[in-house]
């Protein structure tokens, strides 16, 4: 499944992302149009809270999961309600473009992140778009802990 998240969603963009979904977060510059054009070009799923805009996606016959709430939680849990989850999919996406992460050597990133944090992983994954570097640090686990979270009724 492919998702677009209005300008109101960036969040949710950001966590779709971590569970390994294809998300494109459109920004403020973005029209209604150019929303519309994306969902159906890349046959997305638009999510957003604007109701005039998923009045519009419906009438196109586009997929849409439109909800009120501003709690991320309530949001993703909406969201995932239908989605199979694969855990090899978890962090395999750029938090940041939503390119697919690749493993890097360790040996290449030494110079690239903190000493630290060299010493204290072994395995790497590099966005070859963004130039960023991810590793599983506590954040990892954070995330880790809010998706186990997540999964409770």
């Amino acid at each position: 499944m492919k998702f677009l998240c209005d300008r109101m969603l960036g969040t949710l963009a950001k966590w779709l992302r971590v569970y390994g979904f294809d998300t494109f977060y459109a920004n403020s510059e973005m029209n209604d149009e150019e929303l519309l054009c994306i969902a159906k070009t890349e046959n997305r799923t638009l999510i957003t809270r604007d109701k005039n805009l998923s009045n519009v996606v419906r009438r196109e016959n586009l997929k849409v999961i439109e909800f009120c709430t501003t709690d991320l939680d309530e949001q993703l849990r909406l969201v995932l309600a239908n989605q199979k989850l694969y855990e090899n999919q978890v962090l395999a996406r750029c938090l940041i473009c939503n390119s697919l992460l690749s493993e890097i050597k360790k040996d290449v990133v030494k110079k690239k992140v903190p000493k630290r944090v060299f010493e204290g992983n072994e395995r790497f994954w590099f966005c070859s778009k963004c130039d960023k570097i991810y590793w599983k640090g506590t954040h990892y686990d954070k995330m880790i802990e809010k998706i186990d979270y997540l999964k409770k009724p």
